[in-house]
């Protein structure tokens, strides 16, 4: 469990960062190098979601096109197979390109509260409304991994600490606005994309990070739900 200094106080919780940058992106040099010829299980769908020509067999551009991706998203091993991490995350931004500028169709983030930042996460979406009208977003964001899941439910931000830096992994946490224990909203360099996801923080890039934090002020609520996959 992380604490969190603030004014004297302690207030208890995980303090949501994601892994230490070596170890969201290790890869060893034989992995960097090599690009496999197997033909991985969702070889078509990776292929159309590439551009490259769909025939089900893996090639080496094909190999070299998926190896990019995945090094890019910080997906590991990064070696070009077609497999089900790699289709999870393009499968995942194709879901949320779908969602276009209504991300609460489904009315499920509530309208009746004024200016309210919404959490989804199972399109791993975020976004600020005020009654019904989208105020921005929506924007990819990267929630807590199996095992350290962002929480559920409506609740408000309680302290905003634009320099944080997490005492539990000793990484800065920039743009910083705590909303449960130890979870927050803030910046982090890493793709949204990256797998498995932070250690229950919602993060974002620095572009959304001081979009929130201009946006939002201590009491304004945040509204988490769903599930986000592989939890």
């Amino acid at each position: 469990m992380g604490v969190i200094h603030r004014r004297g106080a302690v207030a208890l919780g995980v303090t949501g960062l994601v892994a230490p940058l070596a170890l969201a992106f290790t890869a060893t040099p034989a992995q960097a190098a090599s690009c496999t010829t197997r033909t991985g299980p969702y070889q078509k769908q990776v292929e159309k979601f590439l551009g490259r020509p769909v025939d089900g067999k893996q090639s080496a551009t094909d190999c070299k096109a998926v190896q990019a991706f995945q090094r890019k998203h910080g997906i590991t091993p990064d070696i070009g197979y077609a497999g089900p991490v790699t289709w999870g995350v393009m499968d995942l931004m194709n879901k949320q390109k779908a969602v276009g500028n209504k991300p609460n169709k489904d009315g499920k983030c509530p309208v009746n509260k004024g200016r309210i930042a919404c959490v989804n996460l199972t399109l791993q979406l975020s976004w600020i409304q005020d009654g019904s009208r989208l105020v921005y977003g929506p924007v990819p964001v990267r929630t807590g991994r199996d095992g350290y899941e962002t929480r559920t439910g409506l609740k408000k931000i309680y302290w905003r600490d634009i320099d944080h830096v997490s005492n539990l992994y000793n990484v800065p946490m920039p743009y910083s606005q705590f909303f449960d224990g130890g979870q927050a909203f803030h910046s982090v360099g890493l793709s949204m994309w990256n797998p498995p996801g932070s250690h229950g923080c919602v993060n974002m890039t620095t572009t959304t990070a001081k979009k929130y934090w201009s946006l939002l002020k201590n009491g304004d609520d945040v509204f988490v739900y769903g599930r986000k996959p592989g939890t």
